[in-house]
This record gives structure tokens, C-alpha cells and sequence, in this order.
């Protein structure tokens, strides 16, 4: 199979179509009309087999994720998905690979209506990497710099069941059949928190969400707010899977740097805390108060209103 009979077949046929998009795969580049009124806001991942995800993760998985990671990004700006482009490197024509992995973009592409609009395939070892563009209001958005002293720290979900399940793929940790099965969607279809994304835009000072590890993606925060934090260890959202499968202060380390979660974390001021929490009930989305923001340039943490120091080193793509 050639490479546009590959894309014809595999790539092409789609449900979701904007108005906005005036060319879209097929030429030399897509082409988008300018929305008035609005921001495009633009991210890029890559996900590298064997880095990014185990080698024996299903097709479907990898396409969702690969989309998921990127939709992820996006909700943390406060923005609504809208388009992608699609660069996918594989090691050969698999028909059946192909036909997965395209399944599992375009479910969750359809879920959040959002339109691939082209990209690239070459032969290579398997990566994948995609661009995803959203809209905002005009000059309403998120970014990590709004952070101030006094501002109350929020995740969304649970944290650190996505990293146990690498755990137990890896063999560094053993878990019953049943538990495993529970957590695994949480590392393979992980759901980026689009609708949330857009109510906390209305209340957040600051928004990042967590790929790399809570600790780690709040020092991205901290760092370009010219803040500090402080995690309340006892707040930590950790599901039951969590708490059966791992001594208390392993859970608690899996939690703070395990990453993969892809939920959000954001500051709000004490004026918006009220309007927010009742904003995310009414959007049925689960959210935690972990913390606060303070001036000391530094995280820290504690147990029981006492300071305690635990290792918060998360994943770093370079080392």
C-alpha cells in the first residue's frame, strides 16, 4: 500500500466537519478561516513507542491517547478543541494496526467533535505526533503565570492510578486481575477534561495539567507565576484501587510524581473558590482542594498540619 492509498483508506473518511476548515486533507497544507472574535490556541505532542506507552498497548489505545494528550493540553488553556493534524511514523503497512489505531482517533475526535485536517506518514519506528489547535473567547484564556500568594490550589479526578498500572506492567508492582483492569483505562484511554477546562476559565488565576507528575507540573506553575506552594498531603484525591494496592506513603509518592493522570490543576483566589466549586459541581466534574499558593518560591508539603519532606521527582523527558 502506497502512502495516500493509506491515507485515503485509513484517514479520510470522518463525521466531524467545521466550517471553518476550507481545505482539509488531501493538498499540500489545510487551510482555516480566521474566526473572529476568538484565539486559536496550538499544541504539539509526540508519543514514541516504548516511551510514552508499553510496546504491547493495543492500537485503539494509542490512537486515543495520542489524542487525548494533545485534547489535554488544550482544556488546560480553557479552550474547546477544534481540529488536529496527524503525523504517524510506523514500522510497516498493517492494515489491521491501521484500521485500530485510526478507530481509537476518530472515537474520541468524534466524542469532542474535533476534525483532522491532515499530517504525514512515514516508514520508521512507531511514534506519533499530533498538532491541536482550539478556540477561546478573544483574549480569554488560561496559562501558568497567573498564580498569587493566597491563591487555593485544585486537581480535578484522582490521581496516580495511571502510573500504578505502569507499575504492575512494568512487574514492579503485583495486582489482582480485577484491580488492574479497573486502573488500565486510566493509562490507555485517559479523558482530558475539555468541559472543565472551559468552566474553570471563568475562575482560574492559573491552569497546567498533569502529564509529568503533580509535583514536577506544579513547579511549572510555581515557576512562571514567581510562586510557591504548599501540597496538603492528607487532601491528595487517590482513588481505592490506590489506597488497597500501596503502603499510605507509597500511594502519596505515586500520587505527587507518577504522572500520566492528565487532570487539571489550577489555582483559584479566595473571591472565585465559592462560584468555582458550585461552576464544577454543576458540570458533574470531581474536584479536590490540595493546597495553597504562597511567596516562598518553593513546594512544599504536609501531613497532618506538619511539614514533612517526601521525594517529588517526576518524569523528565531528558536526563
Amino acid at each position: 500500500m502506497k502512502e495516500f492509498d493509506l491515507i485515503k483508506q485509513f484517514f479520510t473518511n470522518q463525521t466531524v466537519k467545521h466550517k471553518e476548515v476550507k481545505l482539509g486533507i488531501g493538498d499540500d497544507c489545510a487551510v482555516i478561516a480566521p474566526i473572529e472574535k476568538q484565539n486559536i490556541v496550538i499544541t504539539t505532542d509526540t508519543l514514541v513507542a516504548g516511551v510514552h506507552f508499553p510496546l504491547n498497548t493495543s492500537p485503539r489505545a494509542i490512537g486515543h491517547k495520542a489524542v487525548a494528550v494533545n485534547l489535554s493540553d488544550i482544556a488546560a488553556m480553557g479552550a474547546t478543541p477544534s481540529w488536529i493534524s496527524l503525523a504517524l511514523t510506523v514500522p510497516s503497512v498493517d492494515e489491521g494496526w491501521l484500521s485500530e489505531f485510526g478507530a481509537g482517533v476518530f472515537e474520541l475526535c468524534e466524542f469532542y467533535n474535533v476534525q483532522l485536517i491532515g499530517g504525514d506518514t512515514t516508514q520508521g519506528p512507531l511514534s506519533i505526533t499530533i498538532t491541536a489547535h482550539g478556540l477561546t473567547p478573544k483574549d480569554s484564556y488560561l496559562t501558568r503565570s497567573g498564580a498569587s500568594a493566597g491563591d487555593w490550589l485544585y486537581v480535578t479526578g484522582e490521581l496516580g492510578d495511571a502510573a500504578l498500572a505502569l507499575q504492575h506492567i512494568k512487574g514492579e508492582v503485583e495486582l489482582e486481575d480485577s484491580l488492574f483492569s479497573t486502573i488500565r483505562t486510566k493509562l490507555d484511554f485517559p479523558k482530558p477534561r475539555v468541559l472543565a477546562g472551559q468552566v474553570i476559565r471563568e475562575y482560574a488565576s492559573s491552569a497546567i495539567d498533569i502529564s509529568d507528575g503533580l509535583s514536577v507540573d506544579l513547579g511549572h506553575i510555581c515557576q512562571a507565576s514567581n510562586v510557591g506552594a504548599n501540597i496538603v498531603l492528607d487532601a491528595l484525591p487517590l482513588s481505592a484501587v490506590l489506597r488497597e494496592s500501596l503502603l499510605a506513603e507509597d500511594a502519596v509518592k505515586l500520587a505527587l510524581s507518577g504522572g500520566d493522570d492528565y487532570e487539571l490543576l489550577f489555582t483559584v483566589s479566595e473571591d472565585n473558590k465559592v462560584g468555582l466549586e458550585t461552576a464544577l459541581s454543576h458540570a458533574g466534574t470531581p474536584v479536590t482542594c490540595i493546597g495553597q499558593i504562597n511567596a516562598s518560591q518553593t513546594i512544599s508539603t504536609t501531613l497532618n498540619n506538619k511539614a514533612i519532606s517526601v521525594n517529588m521527582a517526576g518524569f523528565e523527558h531528558f536526563s
